[in-house]
C-alpha cells in the first residue's frame, strides 16, 4: 500500500522541534520519537484519561473493599476487627458504627461521604476562582494620604 500524499514537518508536542512523521503512523503521531518526548506525551495522556475516568477507579476500589470485608467475614466466620485501609483519616468511632451498621453498609457509607466531600471540595474550589476573577476585575482603589491635592493656607 503506497501513501499517495505527502506528510509534511510538524513541531513535536513536547519540545517543539520539527519533525517528519513516520510514514506508517502519519498524522496520528504526535512527538519526534525521542524517548523522553513519548515518555512525556505518554505520561500526560494516562493522567489525562485518569481524570475523565475517575469514577471507573472509585468503583474497583468500593468492590475490592466490599470483597476483602466479604472473604474475611466468611474465612473468621463474624465481622472483621479491622476494615480496609481508607483514604480518610479515622475521625468517627469506627468500632461503635460497624457494631450498629455492619461491616459492609460500613464501607459503603465511607465511599459515599469520601465521594461528597470530593464534590464539595470541587465547588468550592470553582467558588474560589470566580471570586478571585471577579477581585481582579474590581478597579483598585488608590490609597492616598492627600499629598496630591493643594490644600489651602
Amino acid at each position: 500500500m503506497a501513501i499517495t500524499s505527502y506528510i509534511k514537518k510538524r513541531p513535536c508536542r513536547i519540545c517543539r522541534k520539527w519533525f517528519a512523521p513516520n510514514p506508517r503512523v502519519g498524522n496520528r503521531q504526535k512527538t519526534c520519537g525521542a524517548k523522553e518526548c513519548r515518555d512525556k506525551w505518554h505520561a500526560k495522556k494516562c493522567s489525562q484519561w485518569n481524570r475523565q475516568n475517575r469514577v471507573y477507579f472509585q468503583g474497583i476500589n468500593l468492590s475490592k473493599k466490599l470483597q476483602a470485608v466479604q472473604n474475611q467475614e466468611t474465612a473468621i466466620g463474624k465481622p472483621p476487627s479491622q476494615l480496609p485501609k481508607s483514604g480518610i483519616s479515622p475521625k468517627l468511632p469506627q468500632e461503635v458504627i460497624q457494631e450498629v451498621i455492619g461491616v459492609q453498609l460500613f464501607v459503603i457509607v465511607e465511599y459515599l461521604s469520601q465521594v461528597l466531600l470530593r464534590s464539595v471540595q470541587e465547588v468550592i474550589r470553582i467558588q474560589h476562582t470566580d471570586i478571585l476573577k471577579e477581585v481582579r476585575r474590581l478597579p483598585q482603589r488608590g490609597h492616598s494620604r492627600g499629598d496630591s491635592q493643594k490644600r489651602a493656607p
